[in-house]
């Protein structure tokens, strides 16, 4: 049966810089880069060292705490580093490719697999990681099985790239080949989930053996954890397990090819981007061949992933792991005088402090600047407007701030992550970090349960 739900909490960024509908051939750098801060709960043990030799699909590091979790390199050539941060802790692999040299994992119909034999697969390719679970917001545990997974066919994050084009410009058989595996690995429903205002990519529609449904309304209307909220909520005990759309075309990859390529279709989108548009890449490549004599001249921001939920990145730096975007914007580095005191006619913003609040389509170029400093928390009412989860945010982020465990599963700590609560940060008054406060409730709910 088809589910439609309409949402209406929620807030549209409107920023300037939106991909055309367009790819000029595949992109092919010659550094790849493989991020452990991608995965959050990590504790990253290499399996290499610098100098070595990697083929597509080699070990590069795994989990130190699931060593059967690994995670493998994106192409064939060179480990020249490993990047590490404060107190040594691993930032980055980076491989210079070279050849085309992959590890042949074996072809095989996941129809006619045991979910045991299609998990090893998985595995042992460096593909587990795409399966991500609630609760927790990190990467799935093997051992477990879920009570449903859930695919998102659409995203409505500012300068999201547009699903149904990638669909369009990918391979349909290697998509529902990955569905046929992601059935094996629940006894549940595999739940898609469509965009309920604008037609679909055939690739999804002509897809077999899961549950359709669609959601239209402002963002977060396309995040996962709002779908799993409204469709099958995650209680204590339970455990939800869900995939990117080019993750599972991916996975579908390696089982008709037997090879890991995690090829991806990103939009390069962004006020600053002088010619936004998609480009054909894996996950892990370096952005400066595609930004390369492509952004405005001046101090730019470039982002790994959308502006709210996105990680800062490097001119040289990599495509984060679950990534099918880069936006560049302007750089915050200067200050306004009385700004506050302006009519505020060209100004971003959510509630009706400034002129522009009368223009609610008008299309902005935002760039870094907080407008203000940390301040204590405001009770406003604000951030329930833009999070269409039956929670109550600002109870939420207090008991996470004052350790409470019962109050912070009383209010919904298991169904949450970081991004459903990126639109908070963004109206905060008060200029907190809510995403940082949202993940160390979450690292601390991990830990106690463990």
């Amino acid at each position: 049966m088809t589910k439609i739900i309409r949402l209406k909490k929620g807030f549209d960024i409107r920023i300037r810089g939106v991909a055309e509908k367009r790819i000029d051939g595949e992109v092919n750098p010659s550094f790849f880069g493989v991020k452990p801060v991608d995965f959050p709960g990590l504790v990253p043990k290499l399996d290499i060292k610098q100098g070595d030799n990697v083929k597509a699909g080699s070990p590069l590091f795994h989990d130190k705490l699931r060593p059967e979790v690994l995670f493998t390199s994106p192409v064939s050539g060179k480990v020249i580093s490993v990047e590490r941060g404060d107190r040594r802790r691993m930032l980055e692999v980076i491989i210079e490719k070279s050849g085309n040299d992959f590890i042949d994992f074996g072809k095989a119909d996941p129809a006619n697999l045991t979910r045991e034999k299609i998990k090893e697969q998985l595995l042992s390719s460096g593909l587990w990681p795409a399966v991500r679970q609630r609760p927790y917001h990190i990467v799935a545990k093997p051992s477990d099985v879920p009570k449903s997974v859930f695919i998102s066919g659409f995203d409505t994050a500012p300068l999201a790239p547009d699903f149904n084009f990638i669909m369009d410009n990918s391979r349909a058989d290697l998509f529902h080949t990955g569905i046929s595996a992601i059935k094996k690995l629940t006894d549940g429903k595999v739940n898609l989930v469509l965009n309920g205002s604008t037609a679909s990519s055939e690739a999804f529609t002509s897809t077999t053996g899961v549950d359709f449904s669609y959601f239209s309304g402002p963002h977060p209307a396309g995040n996962v954890g709002v779908h799993i909220h409204h469709l099958d909520p995650v209680n204590k005990g339970e455990t939800v397990w869900y995939i990117n759309v080019q993750d599972v075309t991916a996975i579908g990859r390696l089982f008709k090819e037997g090879i890991y390529k995690p090829e991806r279709i990103v939009a390069l989108t962004g006020s600053e981007v002088l010619h936004p548009q998609y480009y054909r890449m894996l996950s892990g490549a370096s952005v400066s061949s595609i930004i390369s004599d492509n952004v405005k001249p001046g101090n730019v921001r470039y982002i790994s992933g959308n502006v709210l939920t996105g990680s800062k990145i490097s001119p040289g730096g990599f495509l984060g792991y679950y990534d099918s975007q880069v936006t560049v914007i302007p750089e915050g580095d200067h200050y306004e005088f009385f700004g506050w005191a302006a009519p505020g006619a060209d100004k971003l913003s959510f509630s009706r402090t400034f002129f522009s609040s009368f223009f609610p389509k008008k299309v902005y170029t935002p760039d870094t600047n907080l407008h203000g400093g940390e301040r204590a928390f405001v009770v406003t009412g604000q951030y329930e407007k833009v999070v269409p989860m039956d929670i109550y945010p600002m109870q939420l982020f207090k008991a996470i701030l004052a350790g409470d465990i019962d109050m912070m599963e009383n209010l919904g700590i298991y169904e949450v992550a970081e991004e459903d609560f990126a639109l908070c940060e963004f109206i905060c008054p008060s200029k907190i970090e809510i995403q940082s406060i949202i993940r160390n409730g979450l690292d601390l709910m991990k830990k106690e349960m463990n």
